[in-house]
């Protein structure tokens, strides 16, 4: 292996580093793409900007505390004040996103209604600074989804005006039913007029619209109101408020914050919101006490019935009977029965109660609505605090089932709380009663003791006296309800809700967070920059054409003869026609560079030399650089002959006005003598041998020895042949023909010939199938600020003068900077 063959290891024609300079210049082409990309992303972020509504967000401040009256004794704050139990927080958070509290939010504010202005780029909505007002009739349907356009005439009057289209039917909802059905239309558009205040009864519109004249309809504009869907409302608030603690020190106390595109819906909504949470907590913390109350209002109606018909009976007794007195003995006696029948009263209603209380355990399933033990004056501290647990724990499992999905794991937990509770109770009522029941008997034995004390009296004195007992026990016992009554209210007065207002929504002026118009157009300038150059960066991954010489040095280690650039011309006879143009200088400088390969080839006979010009694929320049070449070394004064022996697409005869019916094709099937196929053409020098006929076996012909003795013959008779010859990377034929040159030219053309391509010729050469081979770059373009550079310019500046130093073993630089060094320093 020689020297040259030791250095020039070829890569096989794989990149094999990521050539970002290469993507550079890639970019820099596509400069006005991408200049382009961010105008019209900013045009793109301008037309979203100013059609985009501002958005804010204002806050407001509660606190969710554990509020006791300072009425409450000990027994009442337990009876009464169940308020106080863990998690209320999470509790008030979860229920501000259920559908049942954002219901009643949404229908105490209306939000189904919407008044519209129309804007310049859209309809604005105008939410509290509307000129007008609807009060709507709930009962009838109400059209949904569609704007109903309200044009002002004057102070008094108004038209409405819709236009229905082609439909036959639309959407309407009964609101307090909530309800929605169709109407059947009976005509296409609505243009009707109305005073203010009047009512107006249509099929799919009922209802009265007042004038606000503290607002002023401004002219040139549109008003409309819009009716919408009550559930989809509610459900597009349900997550709108969102509920944080102000700071862990203060976890009691929450920031309500809701987003919106009007400030005034965002005010109305957060307040009511808190109001509407405080009140309904206030609602079910008074519902112990709201029972009670009951209970104690249906046996005060039993008792005031008693008491009635109990004075009823006194009086008619004294107007048949006489005033009469008794003994002091016999009043004492009196006396002790009154408190003894007082005592059993209220042992009874006791009882009464438990076995009520009992029966209520075994038969209901919700809990909520147990009366207070107090209220008929059992103070067993169990049943108390049992009765205070199974209610708590039943007002939990309601409000758990506004926030969560039936049949959570969460309704068993507490459904087995409240079981082991009830269990709990149901045995200490039946203890309670025993006792009770003991107790009763005590009472009446002492009863029936002091009863035989007043038989000894006279019947109307018994008589009496039994009527006095009792209306004393009914006038008492109307007392002990009244005086539980008045407890029981004074102790849902004193009830506050657990949610309070610390600070209420306010629109101050501020609370605008959008929309970021300048990140708009920063992320348009981003994306205009970056798609244009990621779509780039794609193409140039999936390019595989070679665009400079850059790339080519790093494809391959065969040495590059020069460049020839793009020029325009309506033939291939540039060097001919155009001597002084850049082109011609091009193979000029090629023609010197191929004086240095053929010194190093210098024998004793004085044959002409040969170069054989190819290429991967056709249309690379290989037939343009045959007859230009040729045209260079007859012009100088050589006898050269170009010899086309692309058997399969013969092209050089068009360009020299001759026909191709004669060529080599002719002699080597022993047609013609080869005289005979030469051809002399109008330039000086120049003599040419087309192909011929297209043969069917183009291969076998020039693998014959007829080419052979061909060539020998052309050797002395000429300076120099030039043969053009097939693709080498399509068919074997120009393989074959390597062996007779001398030199050999191989066309690359930029931005068309693939870089895999080099793989073929790079194997060749390696393996020494083929020898002093050298690129020629065609379709050079010359950029004046940032091209392919690398010190090329026009086919000037190779320096082969020295080639045969420019390689040594030694040496690691590559080919071209090894020849331009020595370029320099020659």
């Amino acid at each position: 292996m020689s020297d040259l063959d030791y250095e020039l290891e070829p890569n096989d024609g794989k990149q094999t580093t990521f050539d970002i300079k290469g993507l550079f210049f890639k970019i820099l082409n596509y400069w006005p793409l991408i200049v382009l990309s961010v105008l019209i992303g900013l045009g793109i972020a301008y037309y979203i900007n100013v059609r985009k509504q501002n958005i804010y967000r204002l806050e407001s401040l509660i606190s969710v505390e554990n509020e006791q009256s300072p009425f409450f004794t000990t027994n009442t704050s337990k009876s009464f004040n169940w308020g106080g139990v863990s998690g209320k927080v999470g509790k008030v958070v979860t229920e501000l996103n259920t559908r049942t509290h954002n219901e009643l939010v949404v229908d105490s504010l209306e939000f189904y209604k919407q008044y519209l202005r129309e804007g310049e780029y859209n309809l604005i909505d105008i939410y509290s600074n509307s000129p007008f007002e609807i009060r709507l009739n709930k009962d009838h349907p109400q059209l949904l989804g569609k704007s109903i356009e309200l044009r002002p005439i004057d102070d008094d009057t108004f038209e409405l005006y819709i236009d229905f289209g082609e439909a036959k039917q639309v959407v309407c909802q009964i609101y307090d039913s909530r309800k929605v059905t169709s109407i059947t239309l009976f005509e296409s558009t609505l243009s009707q007029k109305y005073r203010y205040g009047q009512k107006i009864e249509l099929s799919f519109f009922n209802g009265i619209i007042e004038r606000n004249k503290n607002i002023n309809f401004i002219e040139d504009s549109k008003y409309y109101f819009k009716f919408l869907n009550f559930d989809a409302v509610v459900n597009q608030y349900k997550d709108a408020v969102r509920a944080t603690p102000k700071s862990r020190d203060a976890s009691s106390i929450l920031r309500m914050q809701m987003i919106g595109n009007n400030k005034a819906r965002i005010v109305d909504f957060l307040n009511a919101t808190v109001e509407i949470l405080a009140k309904t907590e206030l609602e079910r913390k008074n519902l112990y006490a709201t029972n009670t109350i009951k209970f104690i209002d249906s046996s005060l109606a039993e008792v005031d019935a008693v008491l009635k018909a109990g004075t009823n009976e006194m009086s008619d007794f004294r107007k048949r009977n006489k005033v009469f007195d008794v003994t002091e003995e016999l009043t004492l006696v009196s006396d002790d029965l009154k408190e003894l029948d007082k005592l059993r009263e209220l042992e009874r209603s006791k009882l009464q109660y438990l076995n009520s209380l009992e029966q209520y355990l075994i038969t209901q399933k919700d809990y909520t609505n147990i009366v207070a033990p107090t209220s008929v004056g059992i103070t067993e501290a169990n049943i108390i605090a049992s009765v205070q647990n199974i209610t708590v724990l039943a007002i939990e499992r309601q409000n758990l089932e506004y926030t969560t999905q039936p049949g959570n794991v969460l309704f068993d937990d507490l459904d087995r709380k409240i079981d082991a509770e009830k269990n709990v109770l149901l045995e200490t009522i039946t203890a309670t009663k025993q006792t009770i029941n003991y107790q009763l008997n005590q009472v009446n034995n002492r009863i029936a003791k002091l009863e035989s004390e007043l038989r000894n009296l006279p019947e109307d004195q018994q008589e009496f006296l039994k009527i006095q007992r009792k209306l004393d026990i009914s006038i008492e016992t109307y007392n002990v309800y009244q005086s539980k009554l008045s407890e029981a209210k004074i102790i849902k007065a004193a009830n506050v809700s657990d949610i309070t207002f610390i600070d209420r929504a306010k629109d101050i002026g501020g609370g605008k967070i959008g929309p970021n118009t300048s990140l708009n157009y920063i992320m348009a300038t981003l994306l205009g920059f970056g798609l244009p150059i990621i779509l780039i960066f794609i193409l140039y991954l999936l390019d595989n054409n070679i665009h400079n010489s850059g790339e080519v040095e790093k494809l391959s280690r065969i040495p590059i003869l020069g460049l020839i650039g793009v020029f325009k011309h309506a033939n291939n006879l540039v060097v001919y026609e155009k001597p002084k143009s850049t082109i011609a200088e091009s193979f000029r400088a090629i023609r010197s560079s191929l004086q240095f390969i053929y010194k190093q080839q210098e024998s004793s006979d004085e044959k002409g030399r040969t170069l054989m010009v190819t290429s991967s694929i056709s249309g690379e320049g290989k037939t343009f650089c045959s007859i230009n070449i040729s045209t260079v070394y007859a012009l100088s004064g050589k006898k050269t002959i170009l010899l086309g022996l692309d058997l399969r697409k013969p092209k050089i005869f068009g360009d020299f006005n001759l026909n191709n019916e004669k060529g080599i094709v002719n002699y080597l099937i022993g047609e013609e003598s080869l005289e005979n196929t030469i051809t002399n053409t109008h330039i000086k020098n120049l003599d040419l041998i087309s192909s011929g006929p297209i043969p069917p076996n183009p291969s076998e012909l020039l693998m014959s020895d007829k080419l052979k003795e061909a060539i020998e013959i052309l050797r002395k008779e000429y300076d120099f042949i030039v043969l053009d010859t097939p693709p080498l990377g399509l068919v074997a034929d120009a393989l074959e023909l390597s062996n007779y040159a001398d030199a050999t030219i191989y066309m690359i053309r930029f931005d068309y010939t693939k870089k895999g391509m080099l793989q073929l010729v790079n194997a060749k050469y390696r393996n020494g199938e083929v020898k002093n081979i050298s690129f020629v770059l065609n379709f050079y373009k010359y950029k004046a600020r940032y091209g392919y550079g690398y010190g090329y310019g026009y086919g000037y500046g190779y320096g082969y003068g020295s080639y045969g130093n420019a390689y040594h073993q030694n040496d690691k630089q590559t080919v071209w900077t090894k020849t331009k060094n020595l370029f320099k320093r020659k």
